[in-house]
């Protein structure tokens, strides 16, 4: 059986850990040359070397995603070297909670930064590469390949959290450039969808109280949940349990697959029987 991603390149944000580097080792196992990128070197060779180690084709690109000249550089670098671009993730991203009254412009402008203006440089430096190259393809074969963008959203983003506003706002607003991706792009047969994210065992859904840090650019963000609450998270999920990394990377598979090459502009929850 033909390889579902066979001859399509990848671009896969935050795919040096949890659910993006999941997604990665799927994209490439199902023949995908995947550009995987991550704020930190360590996690980003380390999933292009496994790629590379077990027979797929994988190349690093180290950066932060809010940095203005990201995004035209990890797209630069699916076309130098892969000649073309398929298939665009927006997974990075992280959270810094505070209720609403004490959290500060920088809290909200970071976190409106990385999970949503992030995309969009993306998504627009991307245009050449999905909509000018589908033109050619029309004109050359009468009909464009299809091209896919799949935006990671949360059920934060459907139904607001305690603690969230600036996470919540972003992921409701990634929902929003989804679908107007999906209308204005449609010529050009560019799917965009989004996967809507529940409680997935990552580094930033584990324990408050083990005290880590991440690298958020310029400052370290503590990140994690207390151990109180990710237990009754845990019971308000009909399955019983969070969902893996694993679980989470097949939702954007799909996305990014044929199997979705008439379906845009919808938002998939994959939180274990939560419902918006």
């Amino acid at each position: 059986m033909e390889k579902m991603l066979k001859d399509r390149v990848a671009i896969i944000t935050g795919s040096g850990r949890g659910i993006g580097r999941a997604a990665a080792l799927a994209f490439a196992r199902e023949g995908a040359k995947v550009v995987v990128s991550d704020i930190d070197p360590e996690p980003v060779d380390d999933t292009v070397g496994y790629i590379n180690q077990v027979g797929g084709d994988a190349v690093a690109y180290v950066g932060d995603v809010t940095a203005s000249d990201f995004a035209m550089g990890i797209v630069q670098k699916a076309i130098d070297t892969w000649s073309g671009l398929h298939i665009i993730v927006n997974n990075a991203g992280f959270t810094w909670d505070s209720m609403i009254h004490k959290m500060t412009e920088e809290q909200w402008d970071k976190i409106l930064d990385i999970h949503l203006k992030a995309p969009f440089r993306i998504i627009r430096a991307a245009k050449p590469h999905y909509c000018d190259a589908a033109k050619q393809e029309m004109e050359q074969n009468g009909k464009p390949i299809a091209r896919k963008i799949v935006n990671v959203s949360s059920i934060a983003g459907i139904g607001g959290n305690l603690g969230q506003a600036n996470y919540s706002s972003a992921k409701a607003g990634i929902v929003g450039l989804t679908k107007t991706i999906s209308k204005e792009w449609a010529r050009y047969n560019v799917q965009s969808n989004c996967v809507a994210f529940g409680f997935i065992e990552t580094r930033l859904t584990q324990e408050k109280e083990k005290g880590l840090e991440i690298n958020a650019g310029r400052e370290k963000v503590a990140v994690g949940i207390p151990s109180q609450q990710r237990e009754m998270f845990k019971m308000a999920i009909p399955m019983g349990r969070a969902g893996t990394s694993e679980e989470a990377a097949n939702s954007i598979l799909f996305f990014a697959s044929p199997l979705s090459d008439y379906v845009s502009g919808q938002v998939l929850i994959c939180g274990g029987g939560i419902s918006a």
